[in-house]
């Protein structure tokens, strides 16, 4: 068996190594997550070749390598990069207009190629609506995976207190949902992280089908992900928090995200403020992507940031909160192990959570977690019991979870071996690319793969009853 895949990831900056993870709210884990698909798809035995098509970018703001037509990732993949609208960097909300363009560039450039994938996956709603459209016209399946979802972003955000045109400008969100709902009637099968997501989350779509649906978990690289301590990393990470840390000894209260609204992170730096006990007893360490310098950043990490700083002056925080500017992605997997070292939670305190992928790394390194209630954390922490669960909308009852995080020893421990442990045992990237492919060549005998784009579906020899028409 050969097959072929073909991976659209628009918007953000993808590269094979070094991701940018952070550097601004399109670079986040998603990002990671394609990546490492892609690169454990290509190690497949059934697997020939793995296309992951995204944005050519020509601008002198961001690094060279995004303008490189191909790059190789390993042996049988790579990434394609195609020029849509103008050659700068541009948010997602402003790709809109250009996706018609990609759709044709993309459907000539297939349609004379010998590698036709087997099959298109479309991540997000901008590839979404680009899937549909290139699907039909190279006639194979389209999967789905809308990674966060506008409904539930509208909701959050109106729950937050920002009016519907205040929405609307910042995300488009009118749009977004719209290509949402299109890429849910029309994919054959739709990929969620979590039974939450799949039966909560994308129910909100009239066009959405639960039959459609698979749950596969994302994986960790548990090469990069461990637990074993090195005195020289422990030291690289000192020496990044000496700026702005008293007491190194402390246990840290590890935060590490984009700096978007929905991550929460200003309420959390207010609970932190408010508890002498924390003040006292650990120090809050927010490692919030990467930045030159703050009046350069977009308008939403400008605000975030501008919250966070009021907050630590508000609380007189000096000392006791760290916010570097600088990390590599080498230095995650330090800080978690890190974070550990000393008796320390990592926090995952958003507003909403898809999945939540950093509270894997972080307990596959032995940190325990605190993480909101909602969404994929909810399964991780039912597979793992690796820490706490809280509403994060209530500042009192974050804030207590945080106290209770660095209060037990012994309880930490046990969340701790919890974690390593259930990571290794639900995890992997083996056993979500071994689920994945068994979804896809109609190994998954719970249920049938329905289409509602009414193509027929040939793709493979001994394949032609994978997607079923109506």
């Amino acid at each position: 068996m050969s097959l072929k895949f073909l991976h659209l990831h628009l918007h953000g900056l993808i590269r094979s190594n070094s991701l940018e993870l952070g550097r601004d709210s399109d670079t986040g884990g998603q990002t990671q997550y394609v990546l490492e698909l892609v690169k454990s798809l290509s190690k497949m035995p059934e697997v020939d070749q793995v296309d992951l098509v995204t944005r050519l970018i020509n601008d002198s703001k961001v690094d060279i390598s995004y303008a490189n037509e191909r790059e190789f990732i390993e042996p049988g993949a790579q990434i394609l990069r195609f020029q849509f609208g103008p050659s700068k960097y541009l948010r997602k909300e402003l790709l809109w207009p250009y996706l018609d363009e990609l759709t044709h560039n993309l459907i000539q450039y297939y349609q004379k190629s010998e590698d036709k994938p087997n099959f298109i996956h479309a991540h997000y709603a901008d590839a979404g609506y680009v899937g549909i459209r290139l699907s039909k016209a190279l006639k194979v399946p389209l999967i789905f995976t809308g990674h966060s979802l506008g409904r539930e972003k509208k909701r959050k955000l109106l729950e937050a207190g920002l009016k519907i045109n205040q929405i609307e400008k910042l995300y488009c969100i009118s749009k977004r949902i719209k290509a949402e709902e299109e890429a849910l009637k029309y994919a054959d099968i739709v990929v969620t992280s979590t039974k939450q997501e799949s039966k909560y989350q994308y129910s909100q779509y009239s066009s959405y089908l639960l039959e459609k649906s698979r749950v596969i978990a994302p994986g960790v690289d548990h090469t990069k992900f461990h637990h074993i301590h090195s005195t020289t990393e422990t030291s690289e990470i000192d020496n990044m928090m000496l700026p702005f840390l008293k007491d190194l000894r402390k246990p840290p209260l590890l935060a590490i995200s984009r700096a978007v609204r929905r991550k929460n992170i200003p309420f959390l730096v207010e609970a932190y403020g408010r508890s002498e006990k924390l003040k006292r007893k650990a120090n809050l360490v927010l490692v919030l992507g990467c930045r030159d310098n703050t009046s350069k950043l977009d308008s939403q990490q400008k605000d975030v940031f501008q919250k966070i700083f009021e907050m630590i002056d508000k609380y007189n925080l000096y000392g006791k909160v760290a916010y570097p500017k600088k990390h590599s992605p080498t230095n995650i997997p330090s800080l978690y192990r890190w974070a550990a070292s000393r008796g320390g939670m990592f926090v995952n305190p958003a507003l909403t959570e898809p999945f939540g992928l950093t509270l894997l790394e972080a307990s596959s390194c032995g940190l325990p977690i605190i993480a909101t209630d909602d969404g994929g954390p909810k399964e991780i922490h039912s597979k793992c019991e690796n820490g706490l669960l809280v509403d994060v909308s209530e500042i009192n009852k974050l804030k207590i979870s945080l106290e209770q995080g660095i209060s037990n020893s012994t309880q930490w421990k046990v969340w701790s071996r919890n974690g390593i442990e259930g990571v290794n045992r639900h995890f992997s990237w083996n056993t979500h690319v071994g689920k994945y492919l068994s979804v896809l060549l109609g190994l998954d005998q719970k249920s049938t793969i329905v289409s509602s784009s009414g193509i027929k579906q040939s793709c493979l020899k001994g394949c032609s009853s994978l997607i079923k028409p109506h």
